[in-house]
């Protein structure tokens, strides 16, 4: 894939710049994968705003992704890449016997026509694409889909470009190197699949203007310092003076610059070695 620059024919195409869709080779998603998205416009079930700055946006349909990759011993063949609106990273079309289909998160270097499989066994080929439980990866590699429990499918490490590394192996546990650079022990019965996810150049994208992120459904964020004092701590005063100068808050008064909100005695927490930098 390839990043492409926009000619600067108006003030917010200076700058702008975007996928050029080269690894795409398929442009209409499976219909058979498919399934409606609702937007929740930062609305809970009672109609209320539980998150802010969220509305609008594209219409989008969900694509169905297979994060458990349980279908074992049954090697696919990758038959498309496609984009999906729903997440940084491209999707991967693998076709499985008796005409079975599935979407898996693309991993860099992955190429259509490239056999995969989900294994359970020691000797299976430590291919990018394949799934196997962590006990039979080597120290070193990159991984990525995660599992955190057996059988759950993989929860963490499925952004583009983001990739973790087993760093080593104890007991019934490996120490994997996460994106943030946290250290955490996960069993090794735990699932993985090889390779680094795709889309890498992802995060020099610039989007030029402020409708882009009006057709991603996010809504414009005002500054608490602009407000009225019934809408923020920090508004209402003459000027920019915001009454003084505050601890920077949230609009419900909670300390916003460096305050820890994670509860102390969360049960994951046996599981960290080393903590991600602050």
């Amino acid at each position: 894939m390839g990043i492409r620059k926009f000619k600067p024919t108006t003030p917010s195409r200076r700058g702008m710049s975007g996928f050029d869709f080269s690894e795409i080779t398929k442009d209409k998603p499976e219909k058979s994968l498919l399934m409606p998205l609702k937007s929740s416009g930062g609305r809970n079930a009672y109609g209320r705003m539980t998150v802010r700055h969220r509305g609008g946006g594209h219409k989008r349909m969900m694509r169905i992704i297979d994060f458990k990759r349980d279908l074992l011993e049954t090697p696919g063949k990758v038959i498309a890449i496609e984009y999906d609106p729903n997440r940084t990273a491209r999707i991967a079309l693998v076709e499985y016997p008796n005409n079975l289909k599935r979407y898996i998160i693309a991993p860099a270097g992955l190429n259509v026509g490239e056999e995969i499989i989900s294994s359970n066994q020691k000797d299976t080929e430590m291919k990018i694409g394949n799934c196997l439980p962590l006990r039979h990866i080597p120290s070193g590699t990159l991984i990525h889909n995660l599992e955190l429990n057996k059988g759950k499918g993989g929860q963490v490490v499925r952004g583009a470009g983001t990739s973790a590394q087993i760093m080593a192996k104890e007991g019934d546990h490996a120490h994997i190197r996460m994106p943030s650079a946290e250290v955490r022990l996960v069993s090794l019965d735990c699932h993985a699949t090889i390779g680094q996810v795709g889309n890498i150049e992802r995060d020099r994208i610039t989007y030029g203007k402020a409708g882009r992120n009006r057709w991603r459904g996010r809504r414009p964020t005002v500054r608490g310092l602009a407000m009225n004092p019934v809408d923020h701590p920090h508004g209402g005063g003459e000027g920019k003076s915001g009454q003084g100068n505050p601890h920077p808050v949230s609009k419900w008064g909670m300390p916003t610059k460096g305050y820890r909100t994670r509860k102390h005695k969360r049960y994951s927490n046996i599981f960290i070695v080393n903590r991600r930098k602050k």
